[in-house]
């Protein structure tokens, strides 16, 4: 019998778990790594047997804390390395919401505000030109800060270096003015595209207004305040050691074979690798768990407030209107660095509508439920989902914690 097949009749005891639809709150207790239930390793397991991922950590969140944790399948398959709770994983885009917080910092305090030009505090920007009809012409108006943050600035969606080299080897500064150079796809504000280049921008913004490189400025702000003491651009040798690796699914044999993340040079922990705000960072369960929790309490963990309770909303409330075509699933809205859900359906369903959250790259998900006072967080390392915001996982994952810990 291989680990799966044991995996899998090892959970079978577990099943009732699934049902029990508990609705009251369950009280916070301090994350245990060697307690473990099976829940969500129940749940998943169709989803493990089939090789869609190699193994996952998922977690359940309170505002007051972690209310279940697990972690199940093996982080490195080759030498059969289990997946552990203090895993860390690349969480890729979900980068993203946290550059925004940088940058509502400055605008609580300000030094930004969401209307300015980006040329205001990036003067590369000044004049930039839209290509319309094979010509370079002046768009209606220049792109803002708020067209950043909502992927409606019509940037450019290339990368600033060249095909086959990694996006770490250029300079914040460098990145920002080959984006400047490039003529705007599409009028600002006219339309959603998600764009990288448009949060690698926001973090530069963040180094210009503060006078701080992006990365301190994220570590000092954010980063310690919550104590989110393993999320980094540079994961040391410890933190690597943990790692879970990435797998894609062979589309010939079903099977997971081993990936790569070519979006960054190696070694990982080198410190001169630039910390890319749309996608650098690496973390933990319990670390994101934080970051959830601060969204729950309206920008505060702990008596330590790290951003405004209305800004909080203001980036949690749709910013588009009736924009067609936002987001990667149906029913979704975009706030300020944040998806919103709109009209729970599909993946979403077991969502409330007024949810937001972040996926990335490799699957990994974040999910902020205000009305039921619940965030879903769900890490593995599938390198290539078909799209990683709509897979069978999230919904599954979803469904069974909302039976599982239910919500006011």
């Amino acid at each position: 019998m291989n680990w799966r097949a044991s995996l899998i009749s090892g959970l079978s005891a577990f099943s009732f778990l699934v049902g029990c639809g508990e609705s009251e709150r369950r009280p916070a207790a301090k994350v245990s790594l060697e307690e473990q239930n099976a829940v969500m390793a129940f749940a998943l397991s169709d989803q493990l047997e089939s090789n869609e991922f190699s193994g996952a950590v998922t977690v359940v969140v309170g505002p007051e804390g972690i209310l279940g944790m697990e972690a199940f399948g093996l982080a490195d398959l080759k030498s059969a390395r289990p997946m552990r709770k203090d895993s860390v994983f690349w969480i890729a885009s979900m980068t993203k919401p946290m550059t925004a917080a940088c940058v509502m910092m400055l605008v609580e305090e300000g030094k930004v505000s969401l209307d300015d030009p980006v040329s205001k505090h990036l003067p590369a920007f000044k004049g930039q030109k839209l290509l319309k009809d094979g010509k370079h012409v002046d768009p209606a108006r220049p792109v803002t800060v708020k067209d950043l943050l909502t992927h409606t600035s019509g940037l450019t969606a290339a990368y600033a270096t060249p095909a086959g080299q990694p996006s770490d080897t250029l300079p914040l500064e460098k990145m920002c003015d080959f984006y400047a150079g490039q003529p705007l796809r599409y009028e600002p504000g006219s339309q959603w595209s998600y764009n990288n280049p448009g949060i690698n921008t926001l973090g530069r913004i963040v180094e210009a207004v503060s006078g701080m490189p992006y990365s301190d400025f994220l570590e000092s702000r954010l980063l310690e305040p919550l104590g989110m003491t393993s999320t980094t651009f540079w994961p040391d040798e410890s933190e690597l050691e943990r790692r879970a690796l990435p797998y894609a699914k062979d589309k010939d044999s079903g099977q997971l074979v081993l990936g790569k993340t070519h979006t960054f040079r190696e070694p990982y922990s080198d410190p001169s690798r630039t910390a890319i705000p749309a996608g650098g960072l690496w973390s933990t369960g319990e670390d994101i768990a934080k970051f959830c929790r601060m969204m729950l309490n309206k920008g505060e963990l702990e008596g330590r407030r790290v951003l405004k309770a209305e800004t909080v909303a203001l980036m949690t409330r749709n910013q588009l209107g009736d924009m067609p075509k936002v987001s990667f699933t149906p029913g979704m809205a975009m706030g300020l660095g944040f998806h919103v859900v709109r009209e729970p359906q599909g993946v979403s369903e077991s969502l409330s509508a007024g949810s937001f959250g972040h996926g990335g790259a490799h699957g990994t998900q974040m999910w902020i439920d205000p009305v039921r006072q619940r965030a879903y967080v769900l890490l593995v390392q599938r390198a290539n989902f078909p799209n990683s915001d709509a897979s069978e996982a999230r919904r599954i994952f979803q469904k069974a914690a909302l039976e599982s810990y239910g919500g006011r």
